[in-house]
């Protein structure tokens, strides 16, 4: 254990200096308008400014790949331009600010891509309902994605990299969990592929190794985080063996020499079990962030014996804006209100009080 370290060391995460430990978990709150970023995000991402980072919401690498009708793009000027906003506002806070890149595979919906079919690495559909325009509907059968279609998923997201760039972020996070595209590939329960992107773990990953060498082209290494969720299942996900998953990932991964590997540690669900973060741990050289329900004291506790080294929190920055100071203080936190997480305008948005 180390005394010295705790949620309000100073840390560099690959090239960037991070004034705390305490990191914005990627939050989606569909507040963003024909998929444009708004003037209401920039408050609320400057809001949140006092982070040690921020990664901001799982944001469109392509036309025609919404999952969630409001949710943000960045494969137009117009979305760059309202992205500066943001990025402006965060550092003109004296904040840091990462995007994070996204494709929604299969969770995205006919409905609100002007008809296009989602695409996937099978043609599985998710077993749930989506909120559409005209109600709630069942998740459609995806196009399973060709071999020779799938370079052109790899450069939206080199594209989305650029222009993450264009907008004034600081680097950015590549999705690879929660069903979506990326991870929808990477885990075996919903990879049934026969070409070079199925089968093997190492066929599996191919995909989002691929995404990550063309983003590092454009930010470098240092400015590159990814995202994995081995255990959630959420969108219908599984995995045969998602701590064996895990300990090939962390293996891997090391030649990338990444800004951090962001870990998710649980199921939403807790349908399926196991210890992903220890394996992670003992075999990943890199910055590992640990995510999902960890209070202050553990968080604490996890950083100081350097089992991880930062602690992305997600519901607590919804309702306190002013997190980590609240933290220093050990004051009393603000409760989230879910019912407004999705509803979009400032209500349960940028109406949280900070500290008196």
């Amino acid at each position: 254990m180390s005394a010295s370290l705790n949620l309000f060391s100073e840390i560099t995460l690959g090239d960037i200096q991070l004034s705390n430990r305490a990191i914005m978990a990627p939050l989606t709150r569909a507040r963003a308008e024909d998929h444009i970023p708004t003037d209401l995000m920039a408050e609320y991402y400057a809001q949140r400014a006092g982070a040690g980072l921020i990664i901001a919401e799982a944001t469109m690498v392509a036309e025609g790949t919404s999952a969630f009708m409001t949710e943000p793009g960045i494969y137009s000027q117009a979305q760059i331009e309202g992205w500066k906003k943001v990025t402006d506002a965060v550092h003109a806070k004296g904040g840091k600010i990462f995007l994070q890149l996204w494709h929604g595979g299969r969770a995205s919906h006919p409905d609100l891509n002007e008809g296009k079919i989602p695409v996937a690495a099978s043609a599985i559909a998710i077993d749930d309902e989506v909120h559409t325009p005209e109600g709630k509907k069942p998740y459609t059968v995806p196009k399973a994605l060709q071999t020779d279609e799938i370079s052109d998923i790899v450069a939206s997201f080199k594209q989305a990299a650029i222009n993450a760039k264009e907008a004034g972020f600081d680097g950015v996070e590549v999705h690879g969990a929660n069903g979506y595209l990326l991870d929808n590939f990477l885990r075996d329960g919903t990879n049934q592929r026969d070409d070079q992107y199925g089968g093997s773990i190492e066929n599996r990953a191919r995909l989002l190794f691929e995404v990550l060498k063309a983003v590092i082209e454009v930010w470098g290494s240092g400015k590159v985080g990814v995202r994995t969720s081995p255990l959630n299942g959420f969108n219908s996900m599984k995995d045969s063996d998602p701590v064996g998953l895990t300990r090939w990932l962390a293996e891997h991964l090391n030649q990338f020499n990444l800004a951090y590997w962001h870990l998710m540690r649980t199921d939403f669900f807790g349908a399926q079990e196991g210890d992903v973060m220890s394996p992670a741990r003992e075999l990943y050289q890199g910055n590992l962030m640990g995510n999902m329900g960890y209070s202050k004291e553990e968080a604490s506790q996890a950083i100081a014996e350097q089992q991880l080294d930062v602690i992305a929190f997600g519901v607590p920055f919804i309702a306190n804006p002013d997190l980590v100071t609240r933290f220093k203080h050990d004051a009393d936190l603000n409760e989230a209100d879910p019912e407004t997480f999705y509803m979009g305008g400032a209500t349960g948005y940028t109406d949280y009080p900070a500290m008196a």
